[in-house]
């Protein structure tokens, strides 16, 4: 969430930020500066209450000392009616700061200036290209492939669960661990610490990644327990350190981890979400960092760039996307998406989205670190994805598919699956 202080002392930015986001209750910036006023002119009466009923109570003694019981007796009542005031104003206190905590879970992160205005995706810059996108008609999309050779079996996935909860069979299962390992490792080269994760969280996580109240919807939820199953390991892995004050030497911390990921939507209906396009449970590498906020910016290109160096690695042909104001999401203040070429369909495919949160998420966690003076100050928040598999596949198999079937393998993937190629027999 954003700082109070700086809503109140920039309302008018707050307030346009959030019509540039797309956010229909600009109105609500007035909302939180007027229940924060309330609240600090609260906490003044009721300090000044407490502050009148310590000096009362050192006359008490006084008068008690001096043997004047009648005089502290009355003082004593009055005492009482101020302690009722002051747990009535406590309360009212409690309550104020509830509503405004609640109010400012629904005010969106400031876009960074560099980030461009727009409404939609069609408002998106392209930041950067690589690679050389395939027009050759004879490529088959990928779920043609996989559902000739049986390679991925969605009707059995869709018996046994739902649909979009596919079966990997065979060498594409070891593809896909395949992808897995080689990302990890890439990871691990470049300095993240990876970790295995808990598949479920709890409502306080959610919150403090921005799941909630913003995406209650995309989560699939465990109403007995009381937890939500993760859309991405960003919930889990950024919760690490959540409620801690940090060592500033700590500073910079990189983790990744491998999980499966499970989000309800599943878009619309056609061509455009057919196969592994869009999936209710597909397995992803996640990227985080936690870092000094004036570096935070800097964090965040080379976020980006390790996640190209996967994908050129791969030999993959890619975009990145500089994504507007419209398209970025509730959380972020900066945001790229890296999309891969996909010649069966002809298309783009979102393969990574890497965000600055900057103290957005960090707040909310209440994440800080110990600055070398002693002063505590909220730290900045990265992620990205390192990278997600399902898109990734099926650009594999539908820029390395040969004529008579077969699929090549990428080079650097080789190691991890034993084999050059995938044939229709494997």
């Amino acid at each position: 969430m954003l700082d109070v202080t700086f809503i109140r002392n920039n309302a008018d930015l707050v307030k346009q930020a959030m019509k540039n986001k797309g956010e229909e209750n600009p109105q609500i910036v007035d909302e939180v500066i007027n229940v924060d006023e309330q609240w600090r002119s609260l906490v003044e009466e009721t300090d000044n209450l407490r502050n009148e009923s310590n000096t009362k109570a050192k006359k008490i003694g006084e008068l008690m000392g001096q043997g004047k019981k009648e005089k502290a007796q009355e003082i004593i009542s009055y005492t009482t009616e101020l302690k009722e005031q002051i747990q009535q104003k406590e309360e009212r206190l409690r309550s104020l700061k509830k509503a405004r905590e609640d109010l400012l879970l629904q005010i969106p992160n400031v876009p960074h200036d560099s980030v461009p205005v727009g409404q939609s995706e069609e408002d998106n810059e392209v930041f950067k290209t690589w690679g050389d996108p395939d027009k050759e008609d004879w490529r088959k999309p990928h779920w043609e492939l996989v559902e000739e050779q049986g390679w991925i079996d969605f009707d059995r996935g869709a018996k046994v669960t739902g649909a979009g909860f596919p079966f990997y069979v065979g060498p594409i299962a070891r593809l896909q661990r395949a992808l897995i390992n080689y990302f990890l490792n890439r990871a691990a080269e470049a300095g993240y610490t990876e970790l295995q994760v808990p598949y479920f969280v709890n409502e306080d996580s959610a919150r403090g990644t921005g799941q909630i109240p913003d995406k209650e919807d995309m989560m699939y939820e465990i109403p007995r327990d009381e937890f939500f199953t993760i859309p991405t390991a960003e919930v889990p892995v950024t919760n690490f350190h959540r409620d801690e004050i940090l060592e500033d030497e700590q500073l910079p911390l990189y983790y990744t981890a491998y999980t499966p990921c499970w989000r309800r939507e599943a878009g619309s209906y056609g061509k455009d979400v057919r196969g592994l396009n869009r999936l209710h449970q597909f397995d992803k590498v996640e990227l985080v960092k936690i870092v000094h906020p004036e570096t935070a910016y800097d964090e965040l290109e080379s976020l980006c760039e390790h996640a190209e160096s996967l994908l050129e690695e791969l030999n993959i042909p890619y975009r990145t996307l500089l994504m507007c104001t419209g398209d970025m999401g509730f959380t972020q203040s900066k945001k790229y998406d890296l999309e891969v070429w996909s010649p069966g369909q002809q298309r783009w495919l979102e393969v990574s989205s890497c965000s600055n949160f900057g103290s957005f998420q960090a707040r909310r966690m209440m994440l800080r670190r110990r600055k070398e003076n002693g002063d505590t100050e909220i730290v900045h928040t990265l992620n990205g994805s390192g990278l997600a598999l399902p898109r990734v596949v099926a650009a594999i198999l539908e820029i390395y598919q040969q004529e008579d079937g077969s699929i090549e393998i990428p080079r650097v993937l080789q190691s991890f699956m034993g084999t050059d190629v995938i044939t229709p027999e494997s």
